[in-house]
């Protein structure tokens, strides 16, 4: 609010000043010029020229803002011993993207290589709004609270339900769901007791906890669980204690394809040949499993595999290389995004509410959505291993219940 002047009158405006100033300026000049007598006409000098300097470029510091597009952030390994899962997930995002034909997306790599909280940084530094990745569930805990301080959610790979919650949701696969959906599977063909064979560890403890509870959920039993190291004899010896509770009608290996393999044989030489094996998602991870001749007739669920199969020859086609089984992930995770981006304005922050659609999403590996938990809930086939391939023995749901 401008002032008024002690005189009284009316302040005058900062234009009108100005015009002021230049009439005042013009009239003393008047009125100070002197007369001088006429002399020879000056001599023209030619101008003398200055050398121009360049303007330099501005230059922006950070990715160039994109306000056409939405800024997505992909954090996986792209060097270190995991640069080739990562690689492939990388793949994946760009393949859903072309075959998506969308042009509102742009994705941005960042290697969590060489610090998974760095790269979070420099991804919100650079104005992304959703985070797909990253792949470790360590990585996932040193992301997920800076971007949850932002305001951005994190859509991770991986399967450590842990790992899930303050804004970081897991679309990897859980050992507890396809444990779950096989144990579902064996009670209705009749099974009620089961064993079960685990590695010590992490992923044997979560195999284990799933296994009962899945096993009473069911109405079964379980006559015994037994743990090893895997380390040569430890799976042998515990399979000899096993058999003091035979028999078994079906025994879960919660293992690679590879140790499964290697039981078998064992179990068949102390009297437990006529149960049924049942295997993990880790399975599916595994392109030889159905090419074991122990594990013929054993069962294990897993995501579907009939687009997977389409997927993978278009991968091989584009990259000239086979792609890894969870690069799936990287290919879903663009079409969930593409599906949520109807409800996200340009320029806004991504609508977390989403994830949460009780109808879930589709993609290639089938039907998925995200719990009360933040993990994602996957519609599981059940296969068998036959004849030297996958038979799907119980199809998976095409959708769920809202």
């Amino acid at each position: 609010m401008a002032e008024r002047d002690t005189t009284g009158q009316r302040p005058i405006g900062f234009k009108r000043l100005l015009r002021m100033a230049a009439i005042a300026g013009a009239v003393a000049l008047a009125g100070c010029q002197t007369v001088v007598p006429r002399g020879p006409a000056p001599v023209k000098r030619p101008p003398v020229t200055r050398p121009v300097q360049p303007q330099q470029p501005v230059v922006e510091q950070g990715i160039p803002t994109d306000t056409q597009r939405h800024r997505v952030a992909l954090l996986v390994p792209l060097s270190g011993p995991n640069a080739g899962v990562g690689q492939s997930l990388a793949n994946a995002t760009q393949m859903a993207l072309l075959d998506s034909k969308n042009e509102r997306i742009r994705i941005t790599s960042y290697d969590t290589a060489t610090g998974a909280a760095l790269a979070a940084q420099k991804a919100l530094a650079d104005g992304n709004q959703l985070i797909l990745g990253p792949l470790l569930a360590d990585d996932v805990r040193a992301v997920a609270p800076i971007a949850h301080r932002a305001g951005v959610p994190v859509v991770s790979f991986s399967n450590d339900a842990t790992a899930a919650g303050n804004g970081a949701y897991l679309m990897g696969y859980v050992p507890a769901q396809s444990i779950g959906r096989v144990v579902d599977y064996a009670r209705e063909q009749g099974v009620t007791t089961f064993g079960g064979l685990v590695p010590n560890g992490t992923y044997g403890q979560r195999a284990s906890t799933a296994f009962l509870r899945a096993v009473e959920s069911a109405g079964g039993q379980v006559a015994s669980l037994q743990t090893y190291d895997r380390v040569p004899g430890s799976i042998t010896s515990a399979i000899i204690r096993m058999s003091k509770s035979a028999p078994y009608q079906a025994i879960l290996i919660a293992d690679g394809g590879n140790a499964a393999s290697a039981a078998v044989p064992v179990l068949r030489k102390n009297g437990m040949g006529g149960a049924r094996v049942l295997g993990t998602e880790l399975w599916n991870s595994e392109s030889s499993i159905a090419s074991k001749p122990a594990l013929e007739g054993a069962w294990f669920a897993s995501v579907s595999d009939g687009l997977y199969r389409q997927y993978a020859a278009r991968y091989r086609a584009r990259f000239g290389a086979a792609p890894f089984r969870l690069s799936s992930l990287g290919y879903d995770s663009v079409l969930l995004t593409i599906r949520i981006m109807r409800d996200w304005p340009m320029g806004a922050a991504f609508p977390e509410y989403r994830l949460k659609d009780r109808g879930g999403f589709a993609g290639i590996d089938g039907a998925f959505r995200f719990g009360r938990d933040n993990v994602a809930e996957r519609a599981l086939e059940v296969q068998e291993i036959r004849g030297g391939i996958t038979v799907t023995i119980s199809p998976a749901p095409s959708g769920f219940e809202r």
